[in-house]
């Protein structure tokens, strides 16, 4: 049993898109992010505490990840981006999922290379700003990144011991997530649950790299061929 939930946060993260230029005029342009670093091979910007980097690869890779935002903003986020993009309709109603068992709620949307992104507030972080107007510099950080596997209780049980980090909420054989509200792994079984919801998009194993912090610790770790591997550990000084 684990009585102790280490919190974990993603500091860093790259991943890989044979998109490249739509997905830089996505961030730069369509959000208006600030880049960090620009060049033909990737480019970097900066999501509240989290760099986020696109690499170009030659094969086309499927992602679902997701972005905090302060927890009283979701209606202010739908209205600025609502001119720039369009939110996806879940069962061609609604635009807001609500997680009872997470206490949050979220909005998704394409990104330039057609992956799933989601804007999430989490109720439980208590974390309300006293803007009235959404923008980016409230975006807190990249708060969940899909880790899909053949064997959800392997992969969390290697995350449990290499990078410290503990099993959240859900199950050890179809949807789990390992880490905890500040960061997340979205753990499912990708031989069972086939799409990510709320469109058809495949749940395949694409890569990613990225440096992630779990209690007093930075995690160099990589994602690749549904494999996962901690390069790095260094304590935070």
């Amino acid at each position: 049993m684990h009585f102790k939930n280490h919190f974990m946060k993603i500091r860093e993260i790259t991943l890989f898109t044979n998109q490249l230029k739509e997905q830089l005029h996505f961030y730069k342009n369509t959000l208006g992010f600030r880049m960090i670093h620009e060049s033909d091979k990737k480019f970097t910007f900066q999501a509240g505490f989290t760099k986020m980097t696109f690499e170009f690869s030659e094969q086309k890779h499927v992602y679902h990840y997701c972005f905090l935002i302060p927890s009283n903003q979701l209606l202010a986020a739908i209205k600025w981006l609502n001119p720039k993009l369009d939110i996806i309709k879940i069962e061609e109603e609604r635009i807001i999922q609500n997680f009872e068992d997470w206490n949050a709620d979220s909005i998704y949307f394409y990104d330039g290379a057609g992956n799933i992104a989601e804007f999430i507030v989490r109720h439980d972080l208590k974390n309300e700003t006293k803007n009235e107007s959404f923008d980016l510099s409230q975006v807190l950080c990249l708060n969940e990144i899909g880790m899909p596997t053949q064997n959800v209780k392997k992969i969390n049980q290697e995350l449990e011991e290499q990078l410290n980090s503990t099993f959240w909420k859900g199950d050890l054989e179809r949807f789990g997530t390992n880490g905890n509200q500040e960061g997340l792994f979205l753990l499912l079984n990708n031989q069972i649950k086939k799409e990510w919801f709320p469109t058809h998009l495949n749940t395949e194993a694409s890569p990613f790299y990225g440096i992630f912090e779990v209690e007093n610790y930075l995690y160099t770790l990589q994602f690749k061929q549904a494999k996962m591997n901690i390069f790095d550990k260094k304590q935070i000084q």
